[in-house]
């Protein structure tokens, strides 16, 4: 990257599972799809626990007060600029010397168009608090423009999947899996306006819930698939699930606790006992979020030779460090090259913080970075706005 300017900027990122913050110190270089991305360092800084039930209790479809969401507003705003000078100061970089936050907010409610319908989204966590206590300028609310555009607002970091992983030979799938799960498609020799993505359903949402629930709040995550491995897929009760219409919707389309929190957890397990058959519960919704991913490649990714034609895929996010649920995955897709995303010089908790730091570099660039054809806006646009200090 020598030889030509470099920007430092920093991307936060707190993602469906509402566990905290990921911030991510990166080295930008060019600009639009000639950017370069390096990633310096990453740091994740957790939610208290009561505000994460705060923040869990307020998300939609919940009700809620607007002196609730307008003091979470600050104090999530605040929770994002502890992690941006938590990660300034682990490293030699001075604030100063940071050019720009890249910061995602907190998703409350995501209410995608539909049927050629009017969409809305909200992310809190104040831009201006964000700026005032580090000292460098944000960009915020990515989703909205997008959305302007009779776009779903969503899956946004393709635009960055395409710059980080495009390759000549090689067509790749990126698998996010985070609360919700996301694909972005890139494939061989393609450009932009090829790559398909979309959120394929459920990550690690529902089973984060069961596990909320089996522990009574004491546990928010199945550690390594633990749980999972000792329980039982219900194959009955799988395919029950597995007949939700979204995973036959066709593209474009995104989702969230809308269509697959704790509503959807009260339905799918009715009057089961959920601590009882609690480890069966967990396997069967980890098995539910790998047969929709390779069920979503089947139907909505091109084919070659009756397979998804993928040359590797990269997964990242926490459902990455899910054994068990990787197992179930592979399983589903022989014969798929699996490459870790740290082969690519990322870790696999920082690829989203990565990917909204290059988006607010492309902000302040003045490039469009929506991909029209994956989120079903009418044209591109340019992602975020900028509160300066």
């Amino acid at each position: 990257m020598a030889g030509i300017r470099s920007r430092r900027i920093i991307g936060l990122m707190s993602g469906t599972s509402c566990d905290g913050v990921d911030a991510a110190l990166v080295e930008v270089v060019g600009r639009g799809l000639v950017m370069r991305a390096k990633l310096i360092d990453h740091r994740h800084r957790r939610y208290p626990p009561v505000l994460r039930e705060r923040l869990l209790t307020v998300m939609a479809p919940a009700k809620t007060t607007t002196q609730e969401l307008c003091d979470l507003a600050v104090t999530v705003g605040g929770q994002f600029a502890k992690a941006a000078i938590a990660l300034i100061r682990s490293t030699d970089v001075r604030a100063e010397d940071i050019d720009l936050i890249g910061s995602h907010g907190q998703t409350i409610c995501h209410l995608p168009p539909v049927a050629k319908g009017r969409g809305s989204t909200l992310q809190i966590g104040d831009a201006a608090v964000i700026a005032a206590r580090t000292g460098v300028p944000v960009v915020s609310d990515f989703r909205q423009a997008d959305m302007a555009h009779g776009g779903q607002g969503a899956p946004l970091v393709p635009w960055t999947d395409y710059v980080l992983f495009r390759n000549a030979r090689l067509s790749s799938a990126i698998q996010n899996i985070g609360g919700i799960a996301n694909v972005t498609y890139v494939p061989s020799g393609g450009g932009p306006e090829d790559v398909i993505a979309f959120d394929t359903g459920p990550g690690n949402m529902i089973v984060d819930e069961l596990v909320r629930r089996i522990t009574g709040g004491r546990r928010s995550f199945d550690r390594n698939g633990r749980r999972a491995a000792r329980g039982r897929v219900h194959d009955r009760l799988l395919k029950k699930w597995m007949s939700n219409p979204y995973f036959r919707r066709r593209p474009p389309k995104s989702c969230g606790r809308e269509q697959f929190g704790a509503a959807f957890v009260d339905r799918a397990v009715g009057t089961l006992d959920v601590k009882r058959r609690g480890d069966d519960l967990v396997a069967t919704a980890t098995a539910l979020t790998a047969r929709t991913i390779a069920g979503a490649y089947r139907r909505f990714l091109p084919s070659k030779k009756g397979k998804p034609a993928i040359d590797r895929l990269v997964v990242c996010g926490g459902g990455a460090r899910n054994s068990t649920l990787m197992a179930m995955l592979a399983g589903e897709l022989p014969g798929i090259d699996v490459v870790p995303i740290e082969r690519f010089g990322i870790t696999d908790q920082a690829k989203e913080a990565v990917s909204f730091a290059m988006l607010a570099a492309a902000c302040a660039d003045g490039v469009p970075a929506n991909l029209p054809q994956v989120t079903g806006a009418t044209r591109p646009a340019i992602l975020g706005r900028i509160t300066r200090v």
